[in-house]
């Protein structure tokens, strides 16, 4: 697991750990790991032309003490001085020590863009002087006539630092460098594609980060050891039951692709609940099938919502599941039937764990407002509210709980952007929950795997949810091969915007 921290849990870190060193030396440590990314970018560093963006502040130090490295190693490196008269002085002067040169405009040639523009202590969008620029950018070129990559430092600027969202002109960068450890805009909301790929560079913050992270990001060790798994003891029933209350005679197919998606999760036994029971059978037959909630029998979790629909049937079902005293996942329909508010006595009356998973429209219909610039933090309001997980889906889908904890998951892929791929998520969520897993750790579990069965089969050409159920028992099964689960995942490759 990684944690991203907000600016003000930076600022107080990083104030705590330059009491304890000599003046500057935090910024050459900074400079030090950027110039060691970018020289690996460049194909090579001597003879090569690098331009750094240089605005106002340590941000544009550090980018500038960078280009000064790079320049002593043979390169051509130029700055471009967006606020000429609060250039960082130091910063400045090492860069022209070492060779450097000042721009007042694009370059004809560049080999490397270094973003050092604003950082993390920047709001809003980017401006005027600073999005002109950003928008010159894709219009460079190298001498070979391709677009030079852009090296962003901490973040990429223009994107605000402690919620993702990009209000403004941005900088869009192919590296982060950022500097002691992962900041939100750097693992959620629309600032995520900009980052590229992340490169987290230790300059001795972490002992002085005193605070619980922002947003927690799982990795692949994380997912593959909280994943439940048989014993030589097991049985059927002692692996878990799950019970699957979807679809409908209008819409059977979600109970179809819910129920795959608990098949391929740990459960050991379907219990399909609902009014597409025939077709379920067909494609399903190890499912045990019956009409109603009520009449299915035992089971440890539910799942409850894709395409049951809204009529008097459905909200029978509906309070059949909230009555009972086994965690629950409600989805799609079953999100609708609680605006209404007609569900309220039976959802204060529960005490059987909870977790939600809407996409945008949904949230909104259920919070009175879009998820906004903030998703974590309007995801953590209705887990508060409604005492509910919510998995609020998305590009990075946030987990959100009534502890005020808060993960997004890296795994997320627009391949998952089709009808349907949501039924299979809740019923994979579903049998990680009768299987035993906390409702926090299930719904990341679930999120993480079905990211990753989307990249799966978006690997095979365009993606319907039948694909999505498919790929993801290759998933599963690629997550708990492994015997030793201290040993699982430490040769997979990296899924989320950051390196491993």
């Amino acid at each position: 697991m990684r944690g991203a921290w907000r600016v003000a849990e930076v600022r107080a870190a990083e104030e705590a750990l330059m009491a304890q060193l000599p003046d500057g030396a935090l910024m050459q440590r900074a400079a030090a790991g950027l110039a060691r990314r970018c020289a690996l970018v460049l194909p090579r560093v001597y003879g090569s032309h690098a331009v750094v963006l240089a605005g106002a502040g340590n941000n544009g130090g550090d980018a500038l003490y960078a280009g000064a490295l790079l320049a002593r190693r043979g390169a051509t490196v130029s700055a471009w001085l967006l606020v000429p008269d609060r250039v960082h002085s130091g910063g400045i002067a090492a860069l022209r020590e070492a060779g450097g040169t000042t721009l007042d405009g694009p370059p004809s040639t560049v080999d490397l863009v270094v973003d050092g523009i604003v950082g993390i202590g920047a709001r809003g969008g980017l401006r005027d002087r600073a999005a002109a620029v950003a928008d010159a950018l894709p219009d460079l070129r190298s001498p070979t006539g391709e677009r030079p990559p852009v090296v962003a430092v901490d973040v990429p600027s223009g994107v605000d630092v402690d919620t993702g969202d990009v209000p403004g002109k941005a900088v869009r960068a192919d590296v982060t460098v950022t500097f002691g450890c992962l900041k939100p805009a750097l693992v959620v909301g629309p600032a995520v594609p900009l980052a590229g790929q992340v490169d987290l560079v230790d300059i001795g913050l972490a002992p002085f980060l005193h605070t619980e992270p922002a947003v927690r990001v799982p990795d692949r060790d994380d997912v593959a050891g909280w994943w439940p798994g048989a014993g030589p003891s097991s049985d059927k029933y002692t692996r878990g039951v799950v019970g699957v209350a979807t679809g409908s005679a209008r819409y059977p197919g979600a109970a179809v692709l819910s129920v795959a998606g608990a098949l391929a999760g740990p459960a050991g036994l379907v219990r399909y609940a609902g009014g597409a029971a025939p077709l379920v059978t067909e494609h399903h037959p190890s499912v045990i099938v019956s009409d109603r909630a009520a009449k299915a029998g035992r089971v440890q979790a539910w799942v409850c919502g894709s395409g049951l629909g809204t009529d008097q049937r459905a909200a029978t079902e509906l309070r059949t599941v909230l009555a009972s005293s086994v965690p629950a996942v409600l989805d799609a329909d079953a999100l609708t039937l609680l605006v209404d508010g007609s569900m309220s006595t039976a959802l204060r009356e529960r005490d059987a764990p909870l977790v939600i998973t809407p996409h945008d429209r949904e949230f909104a219909r259920l919070a009175g407002h879009p998820p906004g610039e903030d998703r974590v933090g309007a995801a953590l309001r209705v887990a508060a509210w409604m005492n509910a997980v919510v998995l609020l889906k998305g590009d990075r889908t946030v987990v959100a709980t009534p502890a005020g904890t808060a993960w997004a998951n890296p795994t997320g892929t627009p391949a998952l952007a089709t009808g349907g791929t949501g039924d299979v998520l809740a019923g994979l969520l579903g049998s990680l929950l009768a299987a035993g897993l906390a409702p926090e750790r299930a719904a990341v579990a679930a999120a993480y795997a079905h990211g990753l069965a989307g990249r799966e089969a978006a690997q095979r050409g365009p993606v319907t949810a039948t694909d999505v159920a498919s790929a993801l028992r290759v998933v599963v099964g690629s997550l708990t091969r492994t015997p030793d689960r201290g040993q699982r995942g430490r040769t997979f490759s990296a899924c989320g915007p950051f390196l491993p």
